[in-house]
């Protein structure tokens, strides 16, 4: 006699397994307890009490024992303590990917390549004839010569400007991006958390870069009461410290970065809530926490004066709406000639993404 089985319709389920199932709550979780295993652990086991996540059939025992088998979750250590693998914080990406940029990526914008000839190191394999003021670097010799055998006879050899060809190289589409992320006590103040969605943000870009455009690079600069540089993999360890925000030593550990990058279009992306707060002056910090103070301002604006000078614009992603915040982020943005936007948590990664992939149709020299 044969039996049916029949269970509760769920239209996302699309077939997956109780491990995937269970794996993509668990990376989310991950997330938010800034890569704790044991802390993500005990949420998925309350969710479970309140929300029968399993069916008594696969439980969470059986989710950490795939965990286990499949690489997601290592043990071998010192300690004996459960610790998440590099495997999982590439899954950690993906997810941020997926959920951020799933939607728009069906769209056709974003395509890398652009047909529009200029200086490069690309070459194309189009030819035109010589102008006034194309360089000698650029005629196209064996062209050129065959021109002037058959313009001329091959016996006595004879060039002549209209015989010159020449072959154009295109712009180089490759970009080098610092993604600087605000990581000061505001960013979980008020109740509302902002962390998390800039370390989403940064994840998928990340991913996004490394899978798509693998010959561009991204750094990921954090700033606080000081700026420092953090590995793409420790993204989901990011946590917010008890600082103020020093967006002046941000910025000059971006413009260094980018200084050393061989690509020749640069740009930095600031994801911020608030206004500079903080400069280090010396061995000694200068602190303001009340309005926008002029002193550190300045410096700010000197800072964005060099970038435009040297090319690399800047566009920022303030997550605050105060109205003075807003005039700050302005005048920041005019004296660079960058972007800015004022975006909401939900829509920041919307933001980040379309703005990337613009760049990607126009090269800046």
């Amino acid at each position: 006699m044969n039996f049916f089985h029949f269970s509760k319709y769920d239209p996302n389920a699309r077939g997956k397994s109780p491990f995937e199932t269970l794996l993509n709550l668990f990376l989310q979780l991950l997330t938010y307890t800034n890569g704790d295993f044991n802390e993500a652990m005990q949420w998925m086991n309350e969710l479970d009490k309140e929300y029968k996540l399993t069916d008594g059939k696969y439980g969470i025992g059986d989710f950490i024992e795939d965990l286990k088998d499949t690489g997601y979750i290592d043990d071998k250590n010192e300690k004996g303590e459960i610790r998440i693998t590099p495997k999982t914080e590439q899954g950690i990406r993906k997810k941020s990917l997926e959920e951020i940029f799933g939607k728009l990526k069906k769209t056709k914008q974003g395509n890398h390549q652009t047909f529009k000839p200029g200086g490069g190191d690309e070459i194309n394999p189009e030819t035109r004839p010589f102008q006034f003021g194309d360089t000698m670097e650029q005629i196209d010799f064996t062209s050129s010569i065959r021109n002037a055998q058959i313009n001329h006879g091959i016996d006595s050899f004879n060039m002549q400007e209209e015989d010159l060809e020449i072959r154009e190289t295109d712009f180089k589409s490759q970009t080098s991006t610092v993604l600087m992320i605000d990581i000061s006590h505001s960013m979980i103040l008020y109740g509302e958390d902002r962390i998390t969605p800039a370390k989403k943000v940064a994840m998928a870009l990340s991913e996004l870069i490394q899978t798509k455009y693998p010959k561009d690079t991204l750094d990921i600069v954090v700033f606080g009461n000081d700026a420092w540089p953090i590995e793409i993999k420790d993204l989901p360890y990011l946590q917010v410290g008890p600082y103020h925000t020093n967006t002046v030593a941000g910025l000059e550990l971006a413009m260094d970065i980018l200084r050393k990058r061989r690509n020749p279009n640069k740009q930095i992306f600031m994801i911020t809530d608030g206004k500079p707060t903080c400069l280090k002056v010396g061995k000694r910090y200068y602190k303001n926490s009340w309005g926008v103070d002029r002193k550190i301002l300045n410096r700010c604006m000197s800072l964005a004066t060099q970038c435009k000078k040297n090319k690399i614009p800047i566009t920022t992603f303030m997550i605050a709406s105060d109205p003075y915040l807003q005039r700050f982020v302005q005048e920041f943005t005019e004296t660079n000639n960058g972007k800015a936007f004022f975006a909401s948590l939900d829509k920041l990664g919307a933001f980040i993404f379309k703005d990337f992939e613009s760049g990607k149709r126009k090269t800046v020299y």
